[in-house]
C-alpha cells in the first residue's frame, strides 16, 4: 500500500521561500507521476506543478518562476520548492505520487 506524508508547511512572511516535503513509502518513485496541489478555502483544488517524468513537467500560471518541483529517487522524496511566497499562495498543500494522497500541509503566507 503507498502512503504519502507532507511535510515542511508552516507561516512565513510575503517574500519568504518554503520547501515542502512528500515522502513515499510502500513504492519507489522513480517512474511514478508525481504533483503537488492546493486547496484554499472557497476556491476549487488547484494543480500548482506536476512532474509526468523528468523531462515533463506543468506549473500553474501563479507559480511560475517561484516554485519548481523535484524528486529525489534515492531519498523516495518530492520536493516543492516555494520561492517569493505571496498571501495567496496561502493553502492547504498536498502530494500525489503514485496515485496515492497525502495528507496535505498548511503554508500561510501572512506579516
Amino acid at each position: 500500500q503507498v502512503q504519502v506524508v507532507e511535510s515542511g508547511g508552516g507561516l512565513v512572511q510575503p517574500g519568504g521561500s518554503l520547501r515542502l516535503s512528500c515522502t513515499v513509502s510502500g513504492q519507489t518513485i522513480g517512474a511514478c507521476p508525481a504533483g503537488w496541489y492546493r486547496e484554499a478555502p472557497g476556491k476549487q483544488r488547484e494543480s500548482v506543478a506536476a512532474m509526468a517524468s523528468e523531462e515533463i513537467i506543468k506549473y500553474a500560471d501563479s507559480v511560475k518562476g517561484r516554485f519548481t518541483i523535484s524528486k529525489d529517487n534515492a531519498k523516495n522524496t518530492v520536493y516543492l520548492e516555494m520561492h517569493s511566497l505571496k498571501p495567496e499562495d496561502s493553502a492547504v498543500y498536498r502530494c500525489m505520487a503514485c496515485g496515492a494522497w497525502g495528507q496535505g500541509t498548511r503554508v500561510t503566507v501572512s506579516s
